[in-house]
């Protein structure tokens, strides 16, 4: 079995395919401070819980965003899962040509969102990731990652009307009834989810005419990503494994 390790800035997510099948995910929050042991045992006591043996592990592969877990997580997967885990970076060979100037630059998940989207729809494909920042990343019908934009994420949004501004309150980030909001909360709720899907729609758009692919298929993933993707017609597809489903092909192509 492969264990598949996306480290993004708030949550770490877990998967295990046996195969091509994905048979279990689990999540924790993202903590610089956690000590390889404390990541070995987490691990361990997670797949456990959903019935599988670390002895049934036998490959693993990380994409993080988060250099400062980087150390820890490894020594974990080499201390408890006993196998030396892939890293996926700039250098890794990914089957997509990443065609900026600095390749370095793009963040791991990124480069695994834009693999899984190429290889599971063609291109030429927008991945739109909605996570703690919302990144839309394009690749061209020839597998080169071109164009990479990135703005707030909705997250990041709420918090800073709850955390900055002095009357407004935390509330759960949700489409609300109407846009014609009468009250504090759907106000927010009605800015932070139609404000979101015009970025989206604008951006799409934007990006249509000038690359000049208008026929650009686009994928939405990340965790308030089907929120968006419901509420608009221009988002095809909501992969909600995307990035998971990125690493296995990624571990499969280096074998």
């Amino acid at each position: 079995m492969l264990l598949v390790i996306d480290v993004g800035n708030t949550n770490i997510t877990f998967g295990v395919y046996q195969d091509t099948e994905l048979r279990t995910t689990f999540r924790l929050m993202t903590a610089a401070t956690r000590t390889s042991d404390e990541y070995g045992n987490m691990i361990t006591d997670l797949l456990y819980k959903q019935g599988i043996s670390v002895d049934e592990i036998d490959g693993a592969i990380i994409a993080t965003v988060v250099p400062n877990t980087t150390h820890s997580l490894t020594n974990a997967i080499l201390k408890y899962v006993k196998c030396e885990p892939m890293l996926v970076g700039a250098e890794t060979d990914t089957g997509i040509q990443i065609d900026i100037p600095n390749p370095r630059e793009v963040g791991a998940d990124r480069i695994v969102d834009a693999v899984a989207a190429y290889e599971k729809y063609g291109g030429p494909v927008m991945v739109i990731d909605f996570g703690t920042a919302t990144t839309y990343d394009l690749v061209t019908v020839d597998g080169r990652f071109t164009v990479g934009i990135t703005a707030p994420g909705i997250r990041i949004s709420a918090k800073a009307l709850w955390e900055d501004t002095a009357k407004l309150p935390e509330i759960e980030i949700k489409k609300p009834k109407s846009i014609l909001a009468q009250d504090t909360i759907s106000s927010m709720q009605a800015g932070l989810v139609f404000g979101q899907i015009g970025q989206t729609e604008y951006i799409i758009d934007r990006v249509r005419k000038e690359s000049g692919y208008k026929n650009m298929k686009v994928i939405a993933t990340g965790g308030l990503g089907s929120i968006i993707a419901n509420e608009t017609d221009m988002i095809e597809v909501y992969d909600k494994q995307l990035t998971l489903e990125g690493l296995r092909l990624i571990y499969a192509r280096n074998r």
